[in-house]
């Protein structure tokens, strides 16, 4: 009953686009449970798992773990090893802190080891995890959470989503591809195509959108100048690279492209929450002085700018969190803990709090210049 009223009320349109989205979800999930030749690593389904030996460990402060070593034999599913078993050792602890237990029908990344003897087993080393399965199921459940409430606008924020993330592997593509090319100005122009693709995507061409697209360009590019300055003035004192040494390019290139495009999501929010809030006054208003705009929004802005830089703070030390918890565990002190592990997060998040905080007059003044000009062509 309830499924012949859903379908009374929605419109031949709306049917064939959910028979298409069902149709690229289940394709999708069979795809990515058949799609081992695409892989240039080898990979090995589980098949039998069996636990052969278990230690308990207790480290200096006491902590207490069970260590397990676990025989898997694996059946090879692509490359030229393809149909093979496999006999793998893998070591699990009880905590699971770094470490995974397998179960049969897991899927794994093996490095195969040249068989010596014919008629010896085969056997390899466990590389990693193939999770991209589990990755596409939780990509559909955010789709379908954006489709169910935003509709039309969810719709346009998945594709806007896509190109993004498409554009932003293209331009560290070519950063790779041509290491004499800067990567902040490989930045600076993706930084303009997202805003612009994403703000006419999601809120279609109107002055609201100019408006947005104005602010929130010229709000990144002062917080990343700002930025600059203020660590070219204190020689960078108190910053530690150590989590960047790994990367072959020059790391403080990488760090600054980082918070330049960082910083990019919490200034667009704030410029289309200030657009959209100065607009929609006027339009309630039509006769409204540029003065009450102004007083309304700069009331707009003090109310979203505590809640924004607190997002932000939270959104670059929560990853730091496990990092955090081994260093105070092994008896660091606090100061050297946060210096170690939190100076750059600091840094993005205050970069991304400048940036929020200059946007407000920038978006506010932004808006009521259109709306000026709205007014002047009435």
């Amino acid at each position: 009953m309830f499924l012949h009223t859903l379908y009374q009320k929605t419109t031949r349109k709306q049917r064939i686009f959910a028979i298409i989205l069902i149709c690229c979800v289940i394709s999708s999930i069979v795809f990515v449970h058949h799609n081992y030749s695409l892989y240039k690593n080898s990979i090995a389904k589980v098949v039998e798992t069996t636990i052969d030996n278990s230690v308990e460990i207790e480290d200096i402060h006491q902590n207490k773990d069970v260590l397990y070593t676990q025989q898997l034999i694996a059946e090879v599913k692509n490359g030229h090893e393809k149909g093979l078993l496999v006999h793998l050792t893998n070591e699990f602890s009880e905590s699971q802190a770094s470490d995974q237990k397998f179960e049969a029908g897991s899927e794994i990344f093996v490095s195969i080891n040249e068989q010596g003897e014919e008629g010896q087993e085969y056997t390899g080393t466990i590389t990693g995890v193939k999770r991209d399965k589990y990755l596409v199921i939780i990509a559909w459940i955010f789709i379908f959470v954006l489709l169910l409430i935003g509709k039309k606008q969810g719709l346009l924020s998945v594709i806007s989503l896509a190109f993004n993330a498409m554009l932003l592997w293209f331009a560290l593509d070519i950063y790779i591809d041509y290491a004499n090319q800067s990567l902040l100005w490989i930045c600076g122009v993706s930084i303009i195509l997202f805003t612009i693709v994403s703000l006419l995507l999601v809120n279609g061409i109107n002055e609201k959108t100019f408006a947005a697209v104005i602010a929130t360009l010229i709000g990144t590019f002062s917080s990343l100048l700002i930025t600059y300055i203020v660590l070219v003035v204190t020689g960078e004192n108190g910053l530690r690279y150590e989590e960047l040494q790994f990367v072959t390019r020059p790391y403080k290139t990488v760090f600054l492209a980082g918070i330049f495009i960082g910083s990019l999501g919490a200034v667009m929010d704030i410029s289309i929450t200030m657009s959209s809030s100065i607009f929609g006054l006027y339009e309630k208003d039509p006769t409204i002085s540029v003065k009450a705009l102004t007083k309304s929004g700069m009331e707009i802005g003090k109310d979203i700018m505590g809640t924004m830089t607190n997002i932000l703070f939270f959104a670059y030390v929560s990853g730091s969190i496990p990092t955090l918890l081994l260093y105070f565990k092994n008896s660091s002190t606090l100061g050297y803990t946060l210096s170690m592990n939190l100076s750059l997060e600091l840094v993005r998040a205050l970069t991304g709090g400048i940036g929020i905080v200059i946007t407000i007059p920038i978006g506010l003044y932004t808006a009521i210049f259109f709306v000026n000009r709205r007014k002047a062509k009435l």
